[in-house]
């Protein structure tokens, strides 16, 4: 990483701190420890949905409470969704935040797509339709808009002026489902949410956008994958059209064991829901529905211009999918996942092994011209909803870019972005 030694420092204390909050958090009132995760398939969604919400919590928790005072944007559920079937979990109504576009931005649209995890079990969908990732009785009445979402020119330097949306996810498949359980009062409608949420931005003047972005994190930045040249068929050939994924390159990697924790996870996902006829057909016309939820298998054929941000050594990815607790009997990973600098050799040269794996699927995807990419070596989990990462004096760089200066590179053709970070340290 191209910075001075102070930029480096702080960005070590930024990583490291999300590691911290990973092992030790509070949630709903209760205190959650990493160490407690013995999960057999059907609770690895429960603690690992917890986990991914609280960073997205944290994230805009953490940077709200001391940032100024951000602009908090209120809920609008979408009325006519139920008569088309779009529903969340519970059959509640599904929403989205919207603030309008000003100046030379009223025509343009960012929409975003929240992430928090996945369901994959009818035990893990009855729990999470009591949660505000399963039913909009409990989603929060308004939201900071930070980061990628920020109104401020100083903070968000590209896209401050523009309709700036961000989707609710209370689904469970990355907007992808479209199936019931009528008898545990189940709606997996995640594919008509997206629908109707595009049809109502569609009738709030998307539909006149000269330029548009899709965008989304964790979850919801491989929701941005998934349902990226759809995005793209709903505009006129002349509107710029690009989709922005962030920290959703979830790997279809082995576990520290050997084992397949992710891809098992997904698989139940993809069958209960019913997410495999709404998965990009490039993909299901040679590989299994499992395979197709995984992005290293999409991103190459996208027709669509497409900007990955990912942290190499994804955080998330690290605790809750390649040494999670069911992997890793006897706890040695405990200390490396709450401090890098606390890793073995040998567990650096897994992590290193991961993050070459990552680059490896993306050689393809990295040789077009209209793809962008910035690889940063941070152990993170989305950042472009953080104004510190996002667009910060201590924000991290590659090559003397920051994240925001780099995606509105990319999007406005200004130069070609494809930065990988060095490997960790």
């Amino acid at each position: 990483m191209e910075a001075s030694n102070y930029r480096f420092k702080i960005m070590e204390r930024i990583c490291d701190l999300v590691f911290v909050v990973l092992i030790g958090f509070t949630l709903l009132g209760k205190t959650v420890d990493a160490n407690e995760f013995e999960f057999d398939d059907a609770e690895f969604h429960a603690n690992t949905t917890q986990m991914l919400s609280f960073l997205e919590n944290f994230s805009n928790y953490s940077q709200s409470a001391a940032v100024y005072n951000p602009l908090y944007v209120g809920l609008t559920l979408i009325p006519g969704a139920a008569a088309k079937g779009a529903v969340c979990l519970d059959g509640s109504l599904p929403g989205y935040h919207l603030h309008r576009g000003f100046g030379a931005g009223a025509n343009s649209w960012l929409v975003h797509l929240e992430g928090g995890g996945w369901c994959n079990s009818l035990r893990t969908c009855i729990y999470r339709k009591t949660t505000r990732r399963g039913s909009s009785k409990y989603f929060e009445k308004s939201l900071a808009f930070t980061g990628i979402l920020s109104n401020r020119a100083e903070e968000n330097p590209d896209f401050f002026n523009w309709n700036r949306v961000k989707v609710r996810y209370c689904d469970g498949a990355s907007f992808t489902g479209d199936s019931e359980d009528r008898a545990h009062g189940l709606q997996f409608r995640g594919q008509k949410i997206w629908l109707a949420a595009m049809e109502e931005l569609m009738s709030k003047g998307m539909r006149y956008a000269n330029q548009a972005l899709l965008s989304g994190c964790s979850a919801g930045g491989l929701a941005s994958i998934l349902h990226c040249d759809e995005f793209r068929g709903l505009f006129r050939r002349r509107t710029r059209v690009k989709c922005f994924a962030d920290a959703g390159m979830f790997m279809d990697a082995r576990d520290v064991s050997g084992g397949h924790t992710i891809r098992n996870m997904y698989q139940g996902v993809v069958s209960l829901q019913g997410s495999a006829k709404n998965l990009p057909r490039t993909c299901t016309n040679h590989l299994d529905p499992t395979s197709c939820f995984f992005p290293q298998n999409i991103v190459s054929n996208l027709r669509t211009p497409m900007f990955l941000l990912n942290a190499a050594y994804d955080s998330w990815q690290i605790i809750a999918s390649l040494a999670p607790p069911s992997a890793d009997h006897r706890g040695v990973w405990k200390a490396c996942q709450k401090n890098p600098a606390n890793c073995s050799p040998s567990q650096i040269n897994f992590l290193q092994v991961f993050r070459k794996h990552m680059l490896n699927s993306l050689n393809r995807f990295s040789m077009s011209k209209q793809n962008g990419l910035f690889i940063n070596s941070c152990f993170a989990h989305c950042q472009s909803e953080r104004q510190d990462t996002w667009f910060a004096d201590n924000s991290p760089l590659i090559g003397n870019k920051a994240i925001a200066l780099a995606v509105g590179d990319w999007f406005f053709d200004r130069s070609s972005v494809k930065r990988i970070d060095c490997p960790y340290p």
